[in-house]
């Protein structure tokens, strides 16, 4: 799945998700959207002769969709034809950096060339600084962005938050979520993106600096030399034997002696000879240490960005795609429920089955753990419960409603899950027992919906979603994941 199949993908399936009244897209819609997919797979699958995918499946999909949308929503299609502009910043950007940098060289005495350019000087110093960076970047624990801001990623990956007018507000809550969503999925590719786009900025910045030298060399003789007021000739030596040694051992350039440099002192008579060679060697320095090395940066970031956007790591094991996967035969989900201090009869178990059918799909399969009792540290009462186990498509913790959430208890088995599980949790609040309880009594609702924010609230701390069931009446609280 490429970045294009990927985007439409994630497009659809913010659209689905909150459009849960189905105000945009009726059951007709998603059912008919669905079953085109499957017949376009199909036949594409079987002109390939291989089998019917998932990807293929989902993207013939989501193009259904979209293309419904469109035709409905004019505003849509508009926001749905903007592109990234990745090629016009990179282009930009190049251009912009290599007029900057033919321009920094004019800095000074335009018939000078000055052994200590405090331009070309800082233009080596800086990409030194900036290779050190990122190789000590590469051991730095659980970094995520780099150099990069996490907002500086958000901006170039889903582009402007302004949405188009004269839009459903249904339709505008599901873009801004999807540019969110998609901020987030994005991030490396947007970072190897930009890594490329500055990795070539400085190349042309530093070639900038580089042709401005030489080509005023064409109609301006150099008068080379130097002046300090704390350094003297050999320390200047010193100084220009390590910068230039690359260049004088790898082009063979004419190399110079500390009476060499003491002779080309500004404060002695001027001379007009050796402009030559301290441009080449200059020239040959910035292009060893600076333009090469960026040039070869970019190049890894292209590679990786190109990579990245053929393949794009789209987890398909979410619910979402689970429950669509199983139209087409793909693997049933498997929905795992760890119960904290609740016991299951036979009526709720049936309905923790509806509910998984809600969530993945009508193959759903599920997997009741035993309850972990009240009080009982996480890790005793988890015991050896493989938390990472890839089969398990959703793991939801259940807890009763009627209970009330304790920081020492709900709130400890919540933190230890969150650390142990790599593919996220959602929290199940059973109502059925408080409603039961309740009966009939006036403020009966009042009390339960207080009740349920408070535990939303509790759950919310700890980074989770909690969703409301009903295990006696699975309808009375459905669950959509947007799906058809």
């Amino acid at each position: 799945m490429n970045e294009q199949v990927a985007s439409d993908v994630v497009l659809v399936r913010a659209i689905e998700t909150t459009d849960r009244k189905h105000e945009i897209l009726s059951d007709d819609d998603r059912m008919y959207a669905s079953r085109s997919a499957k017949e376009l797979a199909e036949w594409q699958a079987a002109d390939s002769k291989s089998a019917v995918t998932a990807d293929h499946f989902l993207q013939q999909r989501s193009e259904q969709i979209l293309k419904r949308l469109a035709e409905r929503t004019p505003a849509f299609a508009a926001f749905r034809q903007r592109g990234a502009g990745w090629s016009g910043l990179t282009i930009g950007l190049a251009l912009a950096a290599l007029l900057i940098g033919a321009g920094v060289d004019r800095i000074g005495d335009p018939h000078r060339v000055d052994l200590l350019s405090a331009p070309l000087l800082a233009i080596i110093a800086w990409n030194l600084l900036v290779y050190l960076i990122l190789l000590a970047w590469l051991f730095v624990p659980g970094h995520k962005t780099g150099w990069a801001s996490e907002a500086m990623l958000r901006r170039l990956s889903a582009g402007a938050a302004a949405l188009p007018r004269k839009m459903p507000s249904v339709l505008s809550a599901a873009l801004t979520d999807f540019m969110a969503e998609w901020a987030r999925l994005s991030g490396k590719l947007t970072h190897a993106r930009l890594a490329r786009t500055m990795h070539l900025a400085a190349a042309m910045f530093a070639a900038g600096a580089v042709l401005s030298l030489l080509a005023r060399g064409l109609l301006t003789q150099y008068r080379a030399g130097w002046e300090s007021t704390f350094l003297d000739g050999a320390q200047v030596h010193q100084i220009l034997s390590v910068l230039f040694a690359p260049a004088v051992g790898l082009f063979g350039l004419q190399g110079f002696t500390v009476a060499d440099i003491d002779a080309l002192r500004f404060t002695q008579t001027p001379s007009a000879s050796g402009g030559k060679q301290w441009v080449l060697l200059y020239a040959a320095t910035i292009a060893l240490l600076v333009i090469l090395p960026r040039l070869v940066l970019a190049a890894v970031a292209h590679w990786r960005a190109r990579s990245i956007a053929a393949s794009f790591p789209l987890d398909l094991e979410q619910p979402y795609f689970r429950k669509l996967s199983g139209k087409i035969g793909g693997v049933p989900g498997v929905l795992r429920v760890l119960p904290y201090s609740f016991t299951l009869d036979e009526a709720r178990d049936k309905g923790l089955a509806a509910v998984a059918t809600m969530l993945l799909g009508e193959q759903a399969r599920l997997m009741l753990r035993p309850s972990s009792a009240y009080g009982d540290e996480p890790q005793d009462a988890l015991g050896d419960t493989r938390l990472d186990d890839p089969a398990n498509s959703m793991t939801a913790v259940l807890f009763n409603l009627a209970a009330t959430p304790e920081t020492e208890n709900h709130g400890a088995f919540l933190e230890h899950l969150v650390r142990a599980s790599p593919r996220g949790l959602v929290v199940l609040l059973d109502e059925s027992s408080l409603v039961e309880r309740m009966g009939s009594q006036l403020d009966a609702k009042r009390r339960i919906d207080e009740r349920i924010a408070l535990w939303q609230q509790f759950c919310g701390h700890h980074q989770l979603q909690a969703r409301v069931v009903n295990l006696l009446d699975a309808q009375a609280r459905p669950l959509e994941q947007g799906a058809a």
